[in-house]
């Protein structure tokens, strides 16, 4: 199933930057966690999860930012998964102290619907939240019918996804289920952009792969003529981008550019026929095909712009 396969990918990333571990640990317990009271002001936290490579993956992370955890199993008969996995958290001081760091607790120990919007400030840690988030309850499939879903406890959750992939040019929507939400996204390119965003860059490329077989079948003569138009729209743009790139570079700017820029910049300068999307699976972490596009033309935009200024000076 395409879930267990972006679920294996993503649980074989191990982040190395403690705001990243953070990230991804807040998702996992906003998407798959619960908060138990025990009275006495103790209280314990548990992680349920469905796949054994995740409770791995969740368990190295606990311990990565020092949280012991012991892990269960029990009995499910629902949806064809009867395995199913807990990891039970021990509410002491350290471990309350790293859940609020995470955005997970509040200054009063009360669980939080959804973490600060600092806790995701940096791209990598949108990236890292998106991922633990997947890992945590979602469910991808592939065409004919590619859908994404990410179940979250309650409406802020599911609506702090779609901000949070909004800030990479994913577009996901929300919806509120009964007793969950969710946030989803429907269509093969949009759902490889989002687990691109996420981490598992082999599982956009299959999605990718499908969409295009998929459609190749029933529709051929069409896609055989817009696929020529595209290939001819695609290679204009990227001989327009190489010149401003380049122009850029004998003006001696590329390297005062912020690093995001930077990065886009020499990978199309090494790949100049490579499409967006595959440009944005370059990318370190990988990014979605629309950032590379608008990182793209605000490049061109400052070659234009040292272009008028040459002109001016004539």
């Amino acid at each position: 199933m395409l879930s267990d396969e972006v679920r294996n990918e993503l649980a074989a990333i191990a982040p190395v930057r403690r705001c990243d571990r953070l990230a991804e640990l807040s998702a996992l317990f906003h998407t798959a966690g619960s908060l138990h009271l025990h009275g006495r002001g103790e209280t314990s936290l548990e992680l349920d999860l469905g796949s054994a490579a995740v409770a791995r993956r969740a368990r190295s992370l606990l311990r990565e930012l020092r949280l012991e955890s012991e892990i269960r199993t029990y009995e499910q008969h629902a949806f064809g998964r009867p395995t199913r996995y807990q990891l039970h958290v021990a509410g002491g001081a350290a471990a309350i102290g790293v859940l609020r760091e995470a955005g997970v607790l509040g200054a009063r120990g009360a669980p939080l619907s959804r973490p600060p919007r600092g806790l995701v400030g940096r791209r990598c840690c949108r990236s890292a939240y998106l991922r633990g988030a997947v890992l945590g309850a979602g469910s991808v499939s592939g065409p004919p019918s590619a859908h994404l879903e990410i179940r979250t406890a309650q409406p802020e959750g599911a609506t702090f996804l779609v901000w949070l992939a909004g800030l990479e040019g994913v577009e996901l929507r929300a919806r509120e289920r009964g007793r969950f939400a969710v946030a989803y996204a429907k269509g093969a390119e949009t759902i490889a952009d989002a687990v691109a965003l996420a981490g598992a860059s082999d599982a956009a490329l299959t999605l990718d792969e499908h969409a295009v077989v998929g459609a190749a079948k029933s529709h051929a003569n069409r896609l055989a003529n817009a696929d020529h138009a595209n290939l001819v729209r695609t290679s204009r743009a990227a001989h327009a981008q190489l010149r401003a790139l380049r122009l850029l570079d004998e003006h001696g700017l590329l390297e005062d550019l912020p690093p995001e820029l930077r990065e886009t910049a020499a990978a199309r300068l090494r790949y100049p026929s490579l499409p967006l999307r595959e440009l944005a699976l370059k990318c370190r972490p990988p990014t979605s095909k629309a950032a590379v596009h608008r990182r793209l033309r605000k490049l061109a935009r400052l070659a234009d712009e040292v272009t008028d200024s040459a002109r001016s000076h004539l």
